[in-house]
C-alpha cells in the first residue's frame, strides 16, 4: 500500500507567514455530485422562525440541484497567538461509493485517527446493513421473509423504525421495500420500461405493514414471502452521524462525513467559517450552481432524477418511483434536505421528490429544524423559509 493510498491527502493550515499548499497532489475535487472549492463569502444567519416558503421561477440554466458541493477552506492564516490545527482529507471505497471524511485536529496524526475511526465505523455498518453482503443482518433478515423471525442488533432495528417513520412522514413516498419494482425498471444497468402487469406482480411484497419489529425479543420479521428491505434510500445518512459522532470522539474538533451526496459537518473550519455548499442545476453539467449554503453541525442531502437514469423516446426514466404508481416519480427535478441529522436527510429527500413541490414543502415547513430546496418538473424552485436568508444565489451567464 502506498502512503497515499494509506493516508490519502494531507492539507494543513500554514503557520503565519508560510504560503497555504497541500502536502500531497489533491484526488480530483468531484465525486458523487461532491465539489471543494473555496471563497464564498458568509452567509447571514437563518431565521429562527418559520415562515411560509418562497416559490420562484429560474431559467433552465439556473437551476442546479445536481447534489451537494462542500468549500472548504483548506489551507488559511490563522492568528499568531492561535494554535495551528491541521485538515485532513481522505477518500475510501464504502458502501458502493467513494466515501471522503474531512477532520480538523490540533494534531495532523490525531486527524488521521479520527478518519481512520470514521471508517472504521461506516465500514461496520456496511456489514450489518448492507443487501450486497449476504451474511449481514438485513440479508439475513430479507432471505428469511416469510418464514421465520431473525435476529437483529439495536442499529438495524432502529434504522427500520426510521425508515417507517420517514414512511409515514412523506405519506408513503419513502417505501424500503419498493426495491423489487425498482429492480424492474433495471434503471442501474440497461434500463426497460416493465409491463403493467410485472410491475402489479411486485405490490404486495411493498406493503409495510408486513415489517415485524419486536424490540423485546431483538427480532426483525418480513411476514410476506419475496418481501426484502432495503436501506439504500436512508443509510448513508444514518452510517454519516454515526461516523461524525466517533470522529468528534477520537479528538476531531471539527469535519465533514461525505457518502456520495450524503453529508454531515461538525464544527467550523480553522478560520471560524462554516463549511460551505452548493446546490448545482439537475440538468446541466458538474459544476454550476444556483447559490452556497453554510452548515454547521448540520448535515445535507439531495435526491434527483438524473442520478440514475435511461431515455426512451425523448422520456427520462429514472430510479425513483412513486410507490403508488410504481412509475418514475414525474413531480420534482431534484430535492435537497438540511437537517440536523443524516439519517432525517436521507430518509426525507427521496419521499418529499415523490411528493412533490406542494405537498413537499408543505411537510417542510411544519417539521423543526429542516429547510429544503425543490426543484419542480416544471423549472420552479421552492425555498423553504429557513434557507431564504441563507442561501446565496450565483450569478449566471
Amino acid at each position: 500500500m502506498t502512503d497515499e493510498e494509506k493516508w490519502g491527502t494531507d492539507y494543513h493550515s500554514p503557520l503565519e507567514g508560510e504560503s497555504p499548499k497541500p502536502s500531497r497532489q489533491a484526488p480530483a475535487d468531484t465525486v458523487g455530485g461532491i465539489m471543494y472549492g473555496c471563497d464564498v463569502p458568509p452567509s447571514p444567519q437563518p431565521s429562527p422562525t418559520k415562515r411560509e416558503g418562497v416559490r420562484f421561477r429560474i431559467s433552465p440554466i439556473l437551476l442546479t440541484l445536481m447534489g451537494v458541493a462542500f468549500a472548504c477552506g483548506l489551507g488559511v492564516d490563522l492568528p499568531a497567538h492561535a494554535a495551528s490545527p491541521h485538515v485532513v482529507k481522505r477518500g475510501q471505497m464504502h458502501m458502493g461509493t467513494l466515501v471522503f471524511l474531512t477532520a480538523v485536529a490540533l494534531d495532523k496524526q490525531l486527524a488521521h485517527e479520527a478518519i481512520d475511526q470514521g471508517f472504521a465505523e461506516i465500514h461496520r455498518l456496511e456489514q450489518i446493513l448492507s443487501t450486497w453482503i449476504p451474511d449481514s443482518e438485513l440479508s439475513r433478515i430479507n432471505a428469511a421473509a416469510g418464514q421465520r423471525a431473525v435476529k437483529a442488533g439495536p442499529e438495524t432495528m432502529e434504522l427500520l423504525e426510521y425508515s417507517l417513520e420517514m414512511a409515514r412522514l412523506t405519506e408513503g413516498g419513502f417505501n424500503i421495500a419498493i426495491g423489487p419494482a425498482v429492480e424492474a425498471w433495471n434503471v442501474s444497468r440497461e434500463g426497460r420500461i416493465p409491463s403493467r402487469e410485472e410491475l402489479e406482480s411486485t405490490r404486495p411484497l411493498m406493503d409495510l405493514s408486513a415489517i415485524q419489529i419486536d424490540r423485546e425479543a431483538g427480532t426483525v420479521y418480513l411476514a410476506r414471502f419475496g418481501m426484502r428491505v432495503d436501506i439504500g434510500g436512508i443509510g448513508k445518512g444514518y452510517a454519516a452521524d454515526f461516523a461524525a459522532r466517533v470522529m468528534r470522539e477520537a479528538g476531531a474538533l471539527s469535519g465533514v462525513v461525505a457518502i456520495s451526496g450524503d453529508i454531515k459537518t461538525f464544527g467550523r473550519l480553522p478560520d471560524g467559517q462554516r463549511f460551505v455548499f452548493g446546490i448545482q442545476h439537475p440538468r446541466k453539467e458538474n459544476g454550476i450552481t444556483i447559490g452556497q449554503l453554510e452548515l454547521e453541525d448540520e448535515a445535507v442531502s439531495t435526491a434527483g432524477d438524473y442520478q440514475r437514469f435511461f431515455e426512451k423516446d425523448g422520456i427520462r426514466y429514472h430510479h425513483i418511483l412513486d410507490p403508488q404508481t410504481l412509475q418514475p416519480a414525474r413531480l420534482s427535478q431534484s430535492v435537497t434536505i438540511v437537517a440536523s441529522t443524516g439519517v432525517l436527510a436521507d430518509g426525507l429527500d427521496t419521499g418529499i421528490f415523490v411528493m412533490g413541490p406542494e405537498q413537499g414543502m408543505a411537510l417542510i415547513e411544519r417539521l423543526p429544524g429542516v429547510e429544503g430546496v425543490i426543484v419542480g418538473a416544471d423549472g420552479a424552485v421552492s425555498v423553504s423559509s429557513g434557507l431564504q436568508d441563507r442561501l446565496q444565489l450565483s450569478a449566471q451567464k
